[in-house]
């Protein structure tokens, strides 16, 4: 199901934003509104963003293999990486472009075509907006994560291009190229974000306190289990791994001690969606070994 709804949602993203894309070039080149070029490049780079969640999809719903024993996973957070570069790369030029529209002083001409396409913008980005919140909450895929911040931003900032329009037609100037500059500082924002996130999951960031706080607390329900050592996460694409070593009465059977640490590995993978495997390590529990501590 994560795997289908994804991949519509890069396809609706891919429709919706070339569709954007060519009614935005097109009229903001015959008006020379630079917010509108601006924005006509951001739905360009929403079209790459929503290709590579199509590709980066496709790849990390590979099953494992013998060269890649945990899957293709993390193939969802490449892609996100190349996604939140790409935006950061648009928001330089875009920058670069706004800011020198205003040193120039190029003036905008108003026209109610560039009314009506900030609308059909605004109007097409928040349907997609829901569509792609919905799958979101659906799949916690970072893929659709991405295209849902990039929809939201996408309203608000073509919001503030629509006032840049409107204020043309009393002679300010001076805003258009600002907004292209807003548009422009937003994207570099939110790439970066984006950037963060995927490197985050990529360096093997372990997994938040709360979901560990969970995890602890499924294994402390196990009256046998005397103590907790040595906890890590793994993350393999949107899940984890854990490795976790419990203490036992050293006395303890050893078919015993491998029940209780089936039981705990039964209990967190139903318990925590987002765990895919659990490993304990089982150690003898000796009050000498406290003495020492």
């Amino acid at each position: 199901m994560r795997y289908d709804v994804t991949k519509k949602v890069s396809i609706f993203g891919i429709m919706g934003n070339v569709f954007l894309f060519i009614i935005k070039m097109m009229i903001g080149i015959i008006s020379g509104s630079k917010a509108m070029i601006a924005d006509s490049l951001n739905s360009a780079g929403d079209v790459f963003a929503s290709f590579m969640t199509w590709l980066g999809n496709k790849i990390s719903s590979v099953p494992n293999d013998e060269d890649h024993n945990y899957g293709h996973g993390k193939a969802e957070y490449i892609f996100s990486m190349l996604i939140g570069i790409s935006m950061i790369i648009i928001a330089v030029k875009l920058l670069y472009d706004s800011f020198f529209s205003i040193i120039n002083g190029n003036k905008l001409v108003f026209s109610w075509k560039l009314i009506i396409i900030c609308f059909i913008t605004i109007v097409t980005k928040i349907m997609l907006y829901f569509y792609t919140k919905n799958a979101y909450i659906k799949t916690n895929n970072l893929l659709i994560k991405s295209n849902m911040i990039d929809h939201r931003n996408d309203i608000f900032l073509t919001m503030l291009t629509l006032i840049a329009i409107i204020l043309v037609n009393f002679n300010i100037y001076f805003v258009d190229g600002i907004v292209g500059i807003i548009i422009s500082l937003w994207i570099m924002l939110s790439g970066i974000r984006l950037f963060k996130e995927s490197y985050d999951v990529l360096m093997d960031q372990a997994i938040d306190n709360e979901a560990k706080k969970k995890i602890i607390k499924i294994i402390k329900k196990n009256k046998e289990i005397k103590r907790i050592g040595n906890f890590y996460s793994i993350p393999i694409g949107y899940k984890y791994i854990i490795v976790v070593t419990i203490f036992v009465n050293g006395q303890m059977l050893t078919k015993n001690s491998h029940k209780i640490a089936d039981i705990i590995e039964e209990d967190i993978i139903k318990e925590v969606p987002i765990i895919e495997n659990v490993i304990v390590h089982i150690e003898p529990f000796e009050k000498d070994f406290l003495k020492n501590m």
